[in-house]
């Protein structure tokens, strides 16, 4: 292969050549001689050999497989005895689809804007090919990563697959369906480049931290956590005393442990039964082989656990820490036939990952009560979830007394614009369809659809238009921030911070949490008293940019696609939460947030209703702290360029603190 460009993402169906029989021409036939290089150009009737074939022929993609899936030019031998060495054979799917044509929804194909009124369907275009598109991960990177770049690797794949998802469920989405985006947009994010810590190891991986939740098995084969795409064991061959030996890497588990949180016993993989097969004893080979070495070698096994949530529709992973193999045995398993089972100890002096889990499930049900509990709903009954009031620190009973509102309260001298007239909304029916230009609510968002079809954000914009109350639509999905808080929430005493914000539930990237309700003020009336407010959310501020929507080139659309990322608002908005609000005034500072704010409005009897909505950022564990960045205000008589400072001290204790806020 010529160049420094390899790509193992796929695997070759290769016989040994000792297998082959050579084959002669008929007669005098002569075969011809074809002699091209390997990027072209080729004569006519003449294919390139994969991976030549990628569009990244400058991309340097790292080997997926790696030690896991050897060459296939080495016939597989299966093991006679468990001391034989096992030469790992794992088919895997391809890891590079080629991507479907996407454009702009909310233009022509001469790229006009259509007009009000018009009928005209979205289309298509030719796809474009974008081999120049460049990842900004370096080979290192790659290889190792860091927490900063996990957490931007994990963004990206999911902007991707929100973007993915939008189109999805676009209405005129027929051909070329995506159906499923986190397969399309993991495959991508693999092709091009967009990953770390391939290189495998076991025990812990740079950047990952215990803890860390995942939504897809893509999003750990990303970052180096867990490679198969479906296999439950992953592991890679090393030496051994005398010959080669796999050890065992990582293992993903399914299902909450019914004694101990901090034992596992585990299921071997293999004789499972199939349409094509009758179930069968399991052997011991690949992972299993794999498990029992590690085991023998008082290896380390890195453990995710699977879990299913009442709250989402996807099962969730669970990175749960470091395991020690104890045991090891072979029982009976549901079909009669031979099963390997492995017992499991958690490495002592880890931080609490599926132990946390464990326990919200006790408060939950009832089987257990929450520690340091004031009030099981401070809400009174107002969220349709209660929020529970905790303090773990000291005696303090409770914040200050507030009225608890989920709305933003506008006084008659503080008018946001209007529409001029009456809107009764859009005429839709049941419910508003992507991509219908036709519904004055899509035309709004300028033909997508905010929102996929769980209710998650696929993109940050200026403004995010909601279908109007007036609306007739009965089970539309562009309401999500007007049916209110859809997670557990609790309002818990921090050590050094006052109180704080967090869930009981797993919160996903892009799901709404809440919104900022309080009583709008006019700034220059409020001017002199909004420094003795420390519940006050000021849009005027400046906030620190940052990347959250999806990259137009990874997902094979133009730069004409990019959209800002600012938000636009029609009047300055400043909200004071002190003597009325919700949970969101318990939200506290910090310079990296897991959350950030959108503006959201919607009409109602021809007044626009505007509101400060806050999204995750990134998938966020349970019992982790919610924050966001407050901004900074600019000093007055200050030009641009000119430095910013906040006012308050900042103690966030992040990596990037930028001292002070506000």
């Amino acid at each position: 292969m010529e160049g420094n460009y390899t790509d193992k993402t796929r695997v070759l169906d290769i016989k040994p050549l000792r297998t082959l029989r050579p084959v002669f021409p008929n007669g005098n036939q002569t075969p011809p001689f074809v002699c091209a290089p390997p990027f072209g150009p080729f004569p006519s009737g003449f294919s390139p050999l994969y991976p030549f074939t990628s569009s990244q022929v400058n991309e340097q993609t790292p080997d997926l497989s790696q030690a896991q899936n050897p060459p296939q030019h080495q016939p597989q031998v299966p093991p006679q005895t468990p001391h034989q060495p096992l030469v790992p054979l794992q088919q895997q799917p391809s890891l590079v689809t080629s991507l479907r044509p996407f454009r702009s929804p909310d233009t022509t194909s001469n790229g006009d804007i259509e007009p009000e009124g018009s009928t005209l369907k979205r289309k298509i275009p030719k796809r474009r090919q974008l081999a120049n598109f460049e990842s900004g991960i370096s080979v290192a990177e790659r290889d190792n990563g860091n927490r900063e770049l996990v957490m931007s690797v994990l963004m990206r794949f999911d902007a991707l697959r929100r973007r993915f998802a939008q189109l999805e469920d676009a209405e005129d989405a027929v051909n070329g369906i995506i159906k499923r985006p986190d397969l399309k947009a993991g495959s991508t994010c693999m092709s091009r480049g967009v990953r770390t810590n391939t290189k495998k190891r076991p025990g812990l991986v740079p950047g990952v931290e215990i803890g860390d939740i995942f939504f897809f098995r893509f999003e750990m084969c990303l970052v180096g956590l867990h490679s198969p795409s479906m296999a439950g064991i992953d592991y890679l061959v090393v030496k051994g005393d005398n010959e080669e030996e796999p050890i065992a890497t990582s293992i993903v588990s399914s299902g909450y442990s019914d004694v101990n949180p901090d034992v596992l016993i585990y299921t071997g993989q293999g004789g499972h039964a199939d349409k094509d097969k009758e179930a069968s004893d399991q052997k011991l080979e690949r992972g299993n082989l794999a498990l029992e070495k590690s085991l023998h070698r008082n290896g380390a096994v890195r453990v995710i656990r699977g879990l299913k949530e009442s709250t989402h529709r996807v099962k969730i992973y669970v990175y749960d820490g470091v395991y020690e193999i104890k045991e090891a045995w072979i029982e009976k398993g549901k079909s009669g036939h031979d099963t390997f089972k492995y017992k499991l100890v958690r490495a002592p002096g880890q931080p609490p990952a599926f132990a946390t889990w464990t326990e919200i499930q006790k408060w939950k049900t009832g089987k257990s009560s929450r520690k340091g509990l004031i009030l099981p709903d401070l809400t009174s009954g107002v969220e349709g979830i209660a929020v529970s009031l905790v303090n773990e620190v000291d005696n303090e009973n409770g914040p200050p007394y507030f009225t608890y509102s989920t709305t933003v309260k506008y006084s008659m001298s503080f008018q946001l614009t209007t529409t001029g007239q009456s809107s009764s909304g859009c005429a839709c029916g049941n419910k508003c369809k992507p991509g219908n230009l036709e519904c004055h609510c899509i035309r709004r968002n300028g033909g997508d659809f905010p929102y996929t079809g769980n209710d998650i954000l696929v993109r940050r914009k200026p403004m995010v238009y909601e279908c109007s109350p007036s609306c007739p639509c009965l089970t539309c999905k562009s309401k999500v921030t007007q049916m209110g808080v859809k997670v557990r929430l609790e309002v818990f005493k921090t050590v050094n911070r006052g109180w704080g914000l967090r869930s009981w539930d797993p919160i996903r990237a892009g799901a709404f949490i809440c919104v900022y309700a309080g009583e709008a003020r006019d700034k220059s009336k409020v001017q002199q008293t909004m420094g003795n407010d420390d519940y006050t959310f000021d849009t005027t501020r400046v906030y620190t940019p940052f990347k959250w929507n999806y990259e137009p080139g990874l997902a094979d659309e133009g730069a004409s696609e990019e959209m800002s990322e600012e938000p636009e608002l029609p009047l300055p908005l400043i909200i004071s939460a002190k003597n009325i609000g919700n949970v969101a005034r318990f939200m506290n500072h910090s310079c990296s947030p897991n959350v950030f704010w959108q503006p959201v409005s919607y009409e109602n009897n021809g007044q626009l209703f505007l509101h400060v909505s806050f999204f995750a950022i990134s998938h966020i564990p349970p019992m982790t702290e919610l924050t966001y960045d407050y901004g900074v205000s600019r000093p007055s008589g200050a030009q641009n360029g000119n430095p910013i400072y906040g006012k308050k001290r900042c103690f966030c204790g992040t990596e990037y603190c930028r001292g002070s806020f506000g």
